[in-house]
């Protein structure tokens, strides 16, 4: 290991400190000054007093050597360990990832569940009217998540939005997790449909965790969301619609830089940096897009 990465995972466990006390971010205001936020049996407080090994699990699996460097590069916009931890993943569960991409979670989860949990990633179904960009993606994530000696044995299931949507027997996931994609369900109309799916899948006391770009509550929404942006709230609201309570909200992915108004909507900020010719402004320094990070609880 590198001691670059040695001081990013110094880095990462101070930090985990910090967000049992803060949500691990300077401008976040204590929970105990914060009426919406709730600590529960699911909290990171209560997780990281149960079993720092699942927390040593988790930092392998951030610190995998073969973990490319250029994923490493985003966990200090995404932290994925406190986000994780937030989420209350451990080693052992059942964890659904909907539309995971080129996989850039998946990598972290499918290391951390190999020995005792379950990743079912919920991927682009081959048969649903795909783009050619689309089909070459989900091939390269079978390719890769094929690997069972790297990373276990990841279950695909097929799931796209609105054509399909299930995402397994009910009642058979501990966790189901959304990063940075509602604002596609968002676009296709399909919201409420995945949500609901969210819920009928997980089991009493199970937990979906939701991370997404944040428009601002005093602009209005783009029922498509063109931009990628959706309100916190909209997204609460439709959560609880399908039956979910809001169990907790962290500021652990908020970016204060990100004024959520770019000509390109988030696709001007990093990894994609769809910056149009003339347009001079530094959007690498702003970072990535400011995120919300809801903790939705399907009661026991």
């Amino acid at each position: 290991m590198s001691q670059n990465h040695k001081a990013i995972g110094q880095f990462a466990l101070a930090c985990l400190a910090l967000f049992l006390m803060s949500g691990c971010n300077p401008n976040a205001t204590p929970p105990s000054q914060t009426e919406d936020v709730t600590l529960s049996d699911t909290s990171p407080i209560a997780i990281a007093e149960q079993s720092d090994q699942s927390m040593s699990a988790l930092m392998s699996a951030l610190m995998h050597p073969q973990r490319p460097e250029s994923h490493r590069d985003r966990d200090v916009h995404r932290h994925p360990l406190e986000t994780l931890a937030f989420f209350g993943v451990t080693p052992e569960m059942t964890v659904i990832e909907l539309s995971p991409g080129g996989g850039w979670y998946s990598e972290i989860l499918a290391r951390y569940l190999k020995d005792k949990g379950q990743l079912i990633a919920a991927h682009w179904d081959m048969n649903a009217d795909l783009s050619e960009g689309y089909r070459r993606a989900r091939g390269q994530y079978d390719e890769r998540f094929g690997d069972v000696d790297q990373f276990g044995n990841v279950q695909i299931i097929p799931f796209s939005p609105p054509q399909s949507t299930n995402l397994g027997d009910e009642n058979s996931a501990d966790v189901v997790l959304s990063f940075r994609n509602v604002h596609s369900w968002q676009r296709s109309a399909s919201l409420p449909t995945v949500f609901a799916a969210a819920f009928d899948v997980l089991k009493p006391g199970g937990v979906f965790g939701v991370v997404g770009h944040r428009l601002p509550e005093d602009r209005e929404q783009d029922p498509e969301a063109r931009s990628g942006y959706v309100k916190e709230s909209h997204v609460i609201a439709v959560a609880e619609a399908a039956g979910f309570v809001l169990d907790g909200r962290s500021e652990i992915n908020a970016n204060p830089l990100d004024t959520a108004d770019h000509p390109n909507g988030v696709w001007n900020l990093a990894p994609s940096l769809r910056i149009a010719d003339g347009d001079e402004k530094d959007y690498a320094a702003i970072g990535e897009s400011d995120r919300f990070t809801l903790r939705f609880k399907k009661a026991m």
